[in-house]
């Protein structure tokens, strides 16, 4: 939380891909890509296939929670209480919590130049769709402007896949060109990426191929240190064997 919501190296990482993904809307705009950035029904990561364009108009595509809004009236509750993650607590919150949220530092201006290039910009998040109304107070109260639940704000219950959020991807693809996406989980790009791996494997996954070129080139990641996916892994998971280290016996001396 310290790094996250305190320091200025996550508001300089955010500020940076909210940069590049502005640049990287620009230039796409005007070349008029054949595909969307979106994988493809049966695409896999190791063969990655987009869902085409056609004529359809451009947008971007942004998970909410420490991507575009940080829930630091939450975030501060967790801390003060040390109770960890609570769905009730966060239900509650998603309801009322509107007035205790901030912009993720460059997103306010990353969503009005978007909407100035005339590029739409969707919200989905796996946030209740039973909560809507919160949501979308929580949105505007960050700065982020108004949007309509079904129509540029999709949330979990919108569909029967539950936290999954392809199918909610494809819904939006069928109405828009998406050219950029944007989220603090490997899960806001596709959910091949949360389909039971080990932990090295998700890792090395981001690294191989073609969706090694897409980050920074129409998927752009959020640093967040605090929850989710990311955060998983034994000793064994993280530290290779034949990376390890201890201090020599004796200083190394004979």
């Amino acid at each position: 939380m310290q790094y996250l919501y305190g320091s200025g190296e996550a508001s300089a990482l955010s500020m940076q891909a909210y940069a590049a993904l502005l640049a990287h809307v620009s230039a796409t705009v005007k070349a008029r890509p054949a595909d969307s950035v979106v994988l493809a029904q049966g695409a896999t990561l190791a063969d990655p296939r987009f869902i085409p364009c056609g004529n359809r108009p451009f947008a971007a595509v942004f998970d909410v929670d420490e991507t575009v809004v940080l829930n630091l009236g939450y975030e501060y509750h967790d801390a003060r209480t040390g109770t960890g993650y609570n769905a009730a607590a966060w239900d509650a919150w998603e309801k009322s919590g509107a007035g205790a949220v901030t912009a993720v530092p460059g997103a306010a201006m990353a969503v009005r130049d978007l909407r100035a290039m005339g590029v739409a910009v969707i919200f989905n998040t796996n946030r209740s769709s039973t909560n809507a109304d919160g949501t979308v107070r929580a949105i505007k109260a960050a700065g982020l402007g108004d949007v309509v639940h079904g129509d540029t704000l999709y949330l979990a219950g919108d569909d029967a896949t539950g936290s999954h959020k392809d199918t909610r991807r494809a819904t939006i693809s069928t109405r828009y060109c998406v050219i950029a996406m944007g989220g603090d989980q490997l899960g806001d790009f596709s959910d091949l990426f949360n389909a039971g791996q080990p932990v090295a494997e998700r890792r090395a996954a981001t690294m191989r191929g073609a969706v090694s070129r897409l980050w920074g080139k129409g998927w752009f990641v959020l640093p967040n240190s605090a929850y989710g996916s990311g955060l998983k892994g034994g000793f064994d998971d993280i530290f290779p064997m034949d990376k390890r280290w201890a201090p020599p016996v004796n200083g190394g001396k004979n």
